[in-house]
């Protein structure tokens, strides 16, 4: 635990605490007695200043050397991947995500920096003739001006990295909220970021509520464009505020991910898909596959299997070598959990097993994995995002029934298939309805060079990562010069 209280920075500076009447403890979730690190919350004054603060170092960097931006980032993704087991065991503690894949995480916020290192210095423009004489046009891309970022607790390190990489790589000054449950990543992030060689101004991070900073940083008339991750109820509030100032908006809200297991598929191969996609990362991924839908043909077996494998899994501390699976981020996580596996029991489908409190002497937030059969479309667990190791499985007689159940859902964000069959898998892309389809792979797995994104109620506006950040990290502007 640390002792030291830790506060926001704003324009270049680590804000003096000046007192304890508003703390936010950061508790490990594998032993919540345990304070990871002690924050002082920021307020809408604080933020307010940040914002202003942005505003005041935005034209300068956003005519700044592309050189410059592209050696800040590249130094900022450097040290990331220099402390990468340190940064991994605090996300571990923080959030419960278990050190392998905590160790993944910050390995790919490291290279989203790296890879926009190279991106700034890919300044692209179009040049084109007129229809009227002598006259010459250019298109190209400027900054946005003040980006606020607001990221969510269950990738603390890179959802921030994806986000404020492409806003700086681009020329934007930056507001960043994390979310209150993993702000000690944030920090971490920060502190990196604090010492990279950017101007005062450029980069602000606020640890505070969503009811003071979120709220302030969106209804600001000083905020050129917001970029969300979170639930899809705030996601719909956070669009309703843009659109009110004509602002730009990038949202990512969720999913309820199907994956299609078929007659012809590797049985193990189709086993270790849905696990992966279905409990890693505690199941609280928005590109969990918690909807598996299972032709008659492989059900049996593959059902059997699966509780296997499932009943396997060690479920415990997340920073023992041995544990597959952590705990939940929180009480009232492991609570939602519990309430769904009760709507699942009550609504009449069939708990094959998990789904329980697992006691510990630590008292942390342990929830057994949990799957379902005998579900119908209609059940509340099928249908909702629970966002937790719950999953639900359905019983179809073909392809087509298969297909149909897979796109039966108001989301659109990822979306899986295991099959042998060549027609099926490429008609299964060409088909789907999601932003990201996989086949013979976890619905969970993306990579950070490529564009990330669904379609539906799961996200709104451009898609992140990769080049295609450029569409919502800056704006189009059309000159015409008579030659």
């Amino acid at each position: 635990m640390s002792s030291v209280m830790k506060t926001s920075y704003v324009n270049g500076e680590f804000v003096v605490c000046q007192g304890t009447e508003d703390i936010l403890e950061n508790i490990n979730p594998s032993n919540p007695s345990e304070i990871v690190d002690r924050f002082a919350r920021a307020d809408e004054a604080l933020t307010q200043q940040a914002i202003a603060a942005a505003k005041a170092a935005s034209k300068e960097w956003a005519n700044s050397n592309p050189q410059l931006r592209a050696d800040v980032l590249d130094r900022i993704g450097t040290e990331i991947l220099e402390r990468r087991e340190e940064l991994a065991k605090l996300l571990s503690l923080e959030e419960g995500k278990i050190f392998k894949e905590a160790l993944g995480e910050v390995d790919r916020a490291g290279r989203s920096f790296k890879f926009y290192a190279q991106e700034a210095l890919r300044a692209v423009g179009e040049k084109y003739n007129s229809v009227r004489d002598q006259v010459g046009i250019d298109v190209y891309n400027q900054a946005v001006g003040v980006v606020g970022i607001i990221s969510p607790w269950n990738f603390p390190i890179a959802i921030p990295a994806w986000k404020i990489a492409p806003a700086l790589c681009f020329g934007n000054t930056v507001v960043f909220k994390p979310a209150e449950l993993v702000p000690s990543s944030a920090w971490a992030l920060a502190e990196i970021i604090s010492r990279s060689g950017l101007p005062a101004g450029v980069f602000n991070m606020l640890i505070g509520p969503g009811r003071k900073v979120g709220d302030t940083i969106i209804r600001s008339p000083d905020v050129n464009a917001i970029t969300f991750t979170g639930s899809e109820g705030t996601g719909r509030q956070v669009a309703e505020i843009a659109a009110s100032r004509l602002v730009r908006v990038q949202l990512e809200m969720g999913g309820k991910n199907p994956l299609v297991v078929l007659d012809d598929a590797d049985l193990e191969t189709a086993v270790d898909v849905a696990l992966q996609g279905s409990f890693f990362s505690t199941g609280q991924r928005c590109t969990a596959s918690s909807r598996v839908i299972v032709t008659a043909g492989i059900y049996d077996s593959f059902i059997k299997r699966l509780e296997e494998k499932t009943r396997s899994l060690k479920i415990g501390d997340a920073a023992k070598a041995e544990t597959d699976i952590g705990p939940v981020v929180d009480s009232k996580q492991l609570k939602q959990n519990l309430s769904y596996v009760q709507a699942g029991l009550d609504e009449g489908a069939t708990l094959l097993c998990g789904g329980e409190h697992l006691p510990s002497e630590e008292g942390g937030f342990y929830f057994t994995p949990a799957i379902f059969t005998n579900v119908t479309s209609e059940m509340r667990i099928y249908r909702e995002e629970i966002f937790g190791p719950v999953l639900c499985v359905l019983k179809v007689e073909n392809y087509e029934e298969a297909f149909a159940a897979a796109e039966d859902t108001p989301f659109g964000l990822s979306a899986g298939i295991v099959t042998t069959s060549l027609k099926y898998a490429e008609d299964f892309k060409r088909r789907s309805s999601a932003g990201m389809v996989m086949v013979n792979l976890a619905t969970a797995g993306v990579d950070y060079h490529v564009a990330f994104g669904g379609n539906k109620g799961s996200s709104l506006g451009p898609r992140e990562q990769g080049t295609y950040a450029r569409q919502f990290f800056t704006k189009v502007k059309t000159t015409y010069q008579l030659a």
